[in-house]
């Protein structure tokens, strides 16, 4: 039952769309005050019920099947505390104000907890003015029932916000007088009530109660306080806005035994005293709160800038982002990191990453996660995990730059993952690592949305002061107890909203405001980016400059060619022995590369490049490496005979076989890799003595799906789903509150009638006789049924048709026509005629 309902007892209600009319000459009744937080619900119109359920879904799951069971749904632990942690902080500053008040409060009482005792001058006007929307969102949320004159706090909001010796206050306010000498001897009271200057009483209830109103009577404490020392106003200085609690010695100091005698301090433990309320809340000027916050605190522009210059700003870093994804999917795609037993990137992994990507580490799990998150990357799903590409990123990269970065942005604002969290550890003192299991936090997608929200408020090209809206976020949804989640995501967003490009300077951008509004932020990108270029210039000091982004074709060959030296607008590449050496491994040739060069360079190919090319094409394959455990071969015996005397080959296990042939005990790989690092340019053979060209192959995982974003709670209904779950309370709240009709020749005072909640129970001829009866006449009839699975239920239905066993009617409980099977009906009543 839902708290204050009335055991054993109905409710009796009109249907809807009937109004109950008054004797003539008589003035309508006024309605009496509800009783419990069920029959203030029964009172709310449809739109009021549709509200209630839009603002707190998790109460429709399942739909409760009448406003009694909604009512005890939505006093349950779990759906209080979710809706307390969705309240601005003035909504939950009444809230705690209404649970250190008198249950019920008077809206006179809840004001002055909120603005103050001080008189009109010193009334808080802003709270004041405020106060009736605060109220109102407490109501709107069944959080408190009832009138202004009779407010109550829902009792598990109360038992939640209300202080403890367990749990501080947030309001900093202790336990009442009451509830501080629950356990005191009634000889203890007496002496307090003397020293306080009380007449004597032996009754401890009376003492109690004089004693609460000496503590609040203005000027009778304002007397007694007066007559208190100096120090002990240090005291009550130092608990008066909480913690209440302080600890005393055995022998305490004479400014505490003062107030301890006179009750101004009272015992909670052999070494503890606490403040009563309602001392407090008298040295307070009747505050509940040190600071009253009615007002969300504005967001100004902190700084201005074109519109134009933030637009080309962000699309400079957006395509930074797009080239920083790519480059880190690519150096995935040969030898991807393997997953973690326990799911995951290692630490090693992520450091490796980080120094190929040049970036940090809490930036390079960034990109990791954002890559994930839009399904470029995910783990193969192989016996010896790893990481790799998939087959969607080949996808993205033929797409424009300015779809690409739309989808990487698009599964950044909709992501539950947050890579803030990588190397912080968990409840368990393990650390959380990158694209492990546990980064999810489901509010995350909405403190994005709502800081890119706020930005968009501002006039174009202003950039907010942090601070200032991380208050503005921590006021429109405060974070109760310690945590600090929040204003941590909000953080984050403002910092990768930057480096992705949605915000420029601090400012939203053009397309990042399309973005936000669901609107395609491709063609408002587009035009902002270069274009890609065809052609490199190439320079004697053997590097390549690239003066925009090169097209695909050009960009992928020049990447196995050169080595990237410095990013930016222009990207250098510089030309190495080893990159040459790399080109030629993958299949190409010298004269393919002169001709490469030629055709893509708007300078004239450098002699040192050329001679570099040529030289290292010359020496490429002239060592021979193959598998025997591994050998080298080479027509030039006099470089065996150099190899062999060099001390860097000791490692490599090697021996002359023939003049012309070296066997050595290392892998060919490592062979290979060894005497690279001694100056040389082996290519690998076949057995058939074939070079071999080592083209690897991108490896790409099978198809994956993109991590799909942990929902904060149930999803917010939709506008049918919430009509017919009110059509089918209202409809159920009919059923179990409907009168039924005392069955004929029973005595008066010996009704058969079920009690609430209970099914009827009628033979199966009378059954049969009272729905037959109710087809003829098309009245509506109420029913005990229970299903195949054996649920119990109760129904009002309207038969139209009895036949074969079953009885078809229409079901205003369900809103639809249904048959239901006699042999199932329990019982059977026909209804008051008020209720027809």
């Amino acid at each position: 039952m839902p708290e204050g309902s009335p055991q054993g007892s109905a409710t009796t209600n009109a249907p809807r769309g009937t109004t109950a009319q008054p004797p003539a000459g008589t003035a309508s009744p006024t309605p009496p005050p509800p009783r419990s937080l069920a029959e203030a619900l029964r009172a709310r119109d449809d739109a009021a019920l549709t509200a209630l359920l839009h603002a707190r879904p998790d109460l429709l799951n399942p739909v409760p099947g009448d406003i009694t069971q909604l009512a005890t749904r939505a006093g349950t632990r779990a759906s209080v505390v979710r809706a307390l942690d969705r309240l601005d902080r003035f909504a939950l500053q009444t809230a705690e104000a209404l649970a250190v008040a008198p249950d019920p409060c008077p809206y006179p009482v809840l004001e002055e907890l909120l603005t103050g005792t001080g008189g009109e001058d010193a009334k808080d006007g802003a709270a004041r003015d405020a106060l009736p929307r605060a109220l109102g969102t407490l109501r709107d949320q069944a959080l408190v029932w009832g009138d202004d004159d009779r407010l109550r706090l829902v009792r598990t909001a109360r038992e939640l916000l209300a202080p403890s010796a367990q749990r501080p206050s947030p309001t900093g306010l202790g336990p009442t007088v009451a509830e501080a000498t629950a356990g005191m001897s009634p000889t203890r009271i007496q002496e307090i009530v003397a020293a306080a200057g009380l007449p004597p009483t032996h009754d401890p209830v009376s003492a109690v109660a004089a004693l609460t109103g000496l503590f609040t009577d203005p000027e009778r404490m304002s007397a007694l306080l007066d007559q208190a020392p100096a120090e002990a106003h240090q005291v009550l200085g130092r608990l008066v806005w909480g913690p209440p609690y302080g600890e005393v010695t055995p022998n305490p100091a004479p400014p505490v035994r003062w107030l301890r005698d006179r009750g101004l301090l009272l015992p909670a433990s052999p070494r503890t005293v606490v403040l009563p309320r309602e001392v407090a809340l008298h040295l307070r000027g009747g505050l509940a709160h040190r600071r009253t916050e009615p007002v969300a605190p504005p967001v100004g522009v902190h700084r201005e800038h074109r519109p134009q210059l933030v637009d080309a700003n962000a699309a400079g870093q957006a395509l930074a982002a797009l080239a920083t994804v790519e480059e880190l999917v690519k150096s995935w795609e040969h030898t991807g990191p393997l997953v973690l037993r326990a799911g995951g990137l290692a630490v090693r992994d992520l450091k490796r990453t980080a120094s190929s990507l040049d970036t940090t580490e809490q930036a390079a799990a960034f990109w990791i996660e954002l890559a994930y998150a839009a399904g470029l990357l995910a783990s193969d799903g192989e016996a010896d995990e790893r990481y790799a590409p998939t087959p969607a990123f080949d996808d993205w990269c033929e797409l424009p730059p300015a779809e690409r970065w739309s989808a990487l942005a698009s599964a950044w604002l909709a992501a539950t993952r947050t890579a803030g969290m990588v190397g912080e550890q968990d409840t368990k003192g393990r650390t959380l690592a990158a694209l492990g299991p546990d980064l999810d936090r489901s509010p995350a997608p909405e403190v994005r949305r709502r800081v890119l929200e706020l930005l968009a408020a501002l006039p174009e090209g202003g950039s907010p002061a942090p601070d200032a809206l991380l208050e503005r976020l921590a006021w429109e949804r405060p974070e109760r107890g310690t945590s600090d989640l929040r204003a941590r995501l909000a953080h984050w967003t403002l910092h990768d909203a930057e480096v992705l490009g949605v915000t420029g300077r601090g400012a939203l951008s053009a397309f990042g405001r399309a973005l936000l509004e669901g609107r395609d932020p491709a063609p408002l990108l587009a035009p902002l980016l270069p274009e890609p270029v065809d052609h490199v210039l190439l320079q004697a000091d053997l590097t390549a400059v690239a003066p925009g982004p090169l097209r695909r074709p050009l960009g992928d060959v020049l990447a196995v060619l050169a080595d990237v030296e410095s990013k930016g607008g222009a990207t250098v590449y510089r030309f190495t022995p080893g990159s040459v050496r790399r080109a030629l491994d993958s299949g190409q040739t010298a004269s393919d590369l002169h001709a490469f060069l030629a055709e893509h360079s708007r300078t004239p190919v450098p002699q040192p490049l050329a001679y570099l090319i040529d030289d290292v094409a010359r020496r490429h394959g002239h060592l021979r490496v193959g598998a025997a455990s591994s050998y080298v071969r080479c027509d030039d015996d006099a470089m065996l005979g150099e190899i062999l005397a060099d001390k860097r080959s000791a490692g490599l296990g090697l021996r002359r076989l023939a003049p012309t042939v070296l066997a050595a005990q290392a892998e060919p790989g490592a062979l290979l890799d060894g005497l690279r690092a001694m100056g040389y340019a082996p290519a690998a053979e076949s057995r058939t003595g074939d070079v071999l060209v080592a083209r690897a192959a991108a490896y790409r995982t099978p198809e994956r799906t993109a991590p799909v974003p942990v929902p904060d709670g149930p999803p917010v209904p939709d506008a049918t789903l919430l009509g017919a779950a009110v059509r089918a309370i209202r409809a159920g709240d009919l059923a179990a509150t409907a009168v039924r009709k005392e069955p004929a020749g029973q005595p008066a005072g010996q009704s058969a009638a079920p009690a609430p909640g209970e099914l009827p129970r009628t033979s199966a001829a009378e059954t049969l006789a009272t729905v037959q009866a109710a087809a003829l006449t098309g009245s509506a009839v109420w029913i005990g049924y229970v299903n195949a699975e054996g649920a119990a239920s109760q129904r009002v239905i309207a038969p139209v048709r009895v036949e074969g066993g079953f009885v078809t009617g229409y079901d205003h409980t369900a809103d639809e026509v249904r048959t239901y099977a006699l042999h199932r009906i329990t019982g059977v009543a026909e209804l008051a005629e008020d209720q027809v």
